[in-house]
């Protein structure tokens, strides 16, 4: 049985969309969630502290156990206060879901530094400092979640587009993050996935409800990677129109990294060239 009796949940970015239906999802199992959201637009510019509160209200009118948590997480410093309220709030933190983030499209030619490092603030680093200032707490208690998002734009090369250079760049830096957060977490019962949503929001130009793609309909897939039930990490959850797929690289067998990649052997440039064909094997993955 999935259920969050309990337990206490913060969201980043639920104010709306993909985060407020997590938020919805998880509070009807039992949650205490808490919704963090600045209130951005869809380039992730401006503040309206009102989105995060009107979505709280919006649910505690549902009968739900939901409170809005003001906090930035474009810096180190905004992310650890943001936890620090959050267990001030509730004296515990369960788990942790990154969801915050936007899609901005620049062509290579027009991409700013001061653009790419606030996609990168946003959507690469807040999900590192939010678990490191959660990680303590998730220590001490010998059990956390923790869920960040990435995206098949960056994954898949069939699914890029062309000018999201700087947001595929942030979500694929999720994708090492979270395996390394896996890794280290696994002993202390720190369990680290990420989630790789499809949904039609305001990031689509929607407003209302979808008739397809509906945010709520990745929403299980999420609750699940937040939950009790969820043991185990390093998982990419792929989720859409109400299906399911998770995903991870992992080697071939009797690879002995990094000595003896059980490769084609070439010892000249040419040697390379020659042998391409056998080297670039596309790695399709299968469906049951």
């Amino acid at each position: 049985m999935v259920d969050f009796d309990d337990r206490v949940v913060l969201i980043t970015g639920a104010g709306q969309g993909l985060g407020f239906s997590y938020a919805r999802t998880i509070a009807q199992l039992g949650a205490m969630v808490l919704i963090q959201d600045i209130g951005a637009d869809s380039d992730g510019n401006g503040i309206d502290p009102k989105v995060a509160e009107v979505a709280a209200e919006k649910l505690r009118l549902e009968g739900l156990n939901v409170q809005a948590i003001p906090g930035e997480i474009g810096s180190r410093e905004g992310c650890h206060k943001l936890c620090r309220d959050a267990l001030r709030i509730s004296g515990r933190l369960d788990a942790l879901i990154h969801n915050a983030g936007w899609v901005a499209y620049e062509n290579i030619e027009l991409i700013e530094e001061s653009s790419f490092d606030h996609m990168m603030a946003i959507s690469a680093k807040a999900p590192l400092w939010l678990a490191q200032a959660a990680w303590p707490t998730m220590k001490d208690a010998g059990y956390g979640r923790i869920v960040v998002t990435t995206s098949c734009r960056a994954l898949y090369q069939q699914y890029v587009q062309n000018g999201l250079a700087s947001y595929a760049a942030a979500k694929m830096a999720v994708v090492g993050l979270m395996n390394v957060l896996a890794s280290e977490g696994e002993k202390d019962g720190i369990i680290v996935n990420a989630v790789s949503p499809v949904a039609k929001t305001r990031m689509w130009g929607i407003e209302g409800q979808p008739d397809e793609l509906r945010p709520a309909e990745v929403a299980p897939g999420v609750a699940y990677l937040a939950s009790e039930e969820c043991d185990e990490g390093g998982w990419i959850l792929r989720a859409a129109n109400g299906q399911f797929h998770a995903t991870k690289a992992a080697e071939a067998k009797d690879v002995d990294y990094p000595r003896n990649l059980r490769a084609t052997k070439a010892s000249t440039a040419q040697e390379v060239a020659k042998n391409w064909s056998s080297i670039a094997i596309p790695c399709v993955e299968p469906r049951a």
